[in-house]
């Protein structure tokens, strides 16, 4: 991989990882097409890294009041409004854990094919527009979320392991079809990315550590800084227009896109 392949895959990375759009599809998609070798693990791990950098910077305000009073409760057993965020974050992401644990391996040996990606994108896709269609009348603010739909929204994030469906894109959609703003549902979206890529990048950086592959340390350097400076400007971007324009554009492309892989495969 030289420099070139680097940066785009890491602007790739930047771009999708928040948007409703399936960053997996896009990494394993776009050197299939392009003919570009696989990227590799530590590659992987160096732009996740570097989302999870963004998603912490973007989230200070919220982590710096959540993560305290989650640890403050334990004093007393008594939580606050922020101490009870981080239990919804933990509680969120459980389900997601177990699955890849427990099918984590499954799903990659057999779902990563380009009909499967092609299915999933345009599937996900159709279903967040459902979900957006009464967008403008969701009333729901994030205080106003529960352990029910907490699960929900945990365990929707589970299939996020099928390539293509997109983390944030089919969390926003379950929390929208529970009446939660357009709002709301990124920025709870983005609260689970914390753990939901902090927790499979810590696997893979331990599996790295055991494999005996050579690191090229300045292509991984490339690969954190450049998503991580693209992922935070594509979130304050994303936030901004969200609960003015909504999600068609995102459904939009997703089609867009599952019709191009179906034509490649043509």
């Amino acid at each position: 991989m030289d420099l070139y392949q680097a940066v785009v895959l890491a602007i790739i990375q930047g771009l999708t990882e928040f948007l409703p759009i399936s960053s997996s599809a896009h990494l394993i998609l776009v050197p299939e097409l392009l003919g570009w070798q696989d990227q590799g693990l530590a590659f992987d791990v160096a732009v996740h890294v570097g989302t999870l950098i963004a998603v912490v910077a973007f989230l200070l305000p919220e982590i710096t009041r959540i993560v305290p009073a989650w640890f403050a409760g334990w004093v007393n057993r008594q939580w606050s409004n922020d101490g009870q965020l981080g239990w919804l974050v933990i509680l969120a992401t459980i389900p997601v854990g177990i699955v890849g644990l427990l099918a984590g391996d499954w799903i990659e040996i057999n779902l990563r094919s380009a009909m499967v990606i092609a299915a999933s994108t345009l599937l996900f896709g159709l279903l967040l527009g459902w979900a957006d269609r009464g967008g403008d009348k969701n009333h729901k603010p994030m205080t106003k979320l529960g352990w029910k739909d907490t699960l929900i929204v945990g365990s929707a994030q589970a299939l996020a392991l099928i390539p293509g469906t997109s983390r944030s894109g089919i969390t926003m959609t379950a929390l929208l079809a529970l009446g939660y703003t357009r709002t709301a549902a990124a920025r709870f979206s983005f609260l689970m990315a914390v753990p939901a890529i902090a927790l499979p990048g810590l696997l893979k950086s331990a599996e790295l550590a055991q494999s005996q592959a050579t690191t090229n340390w300045t292509m991984l350097a490339v690969g954190v800084l450049v998503s991580a400076i693209v992922a935070f400007l594509c979130m304050q971007l994303f936030m901004r227009f969200v609960e003015r324009v909504g999600m068609l554009p995102f459904v939009l492309y997703r089609i867009f896109l599952s019709l191009v892989i179906v034509g490649f495969m043509l």
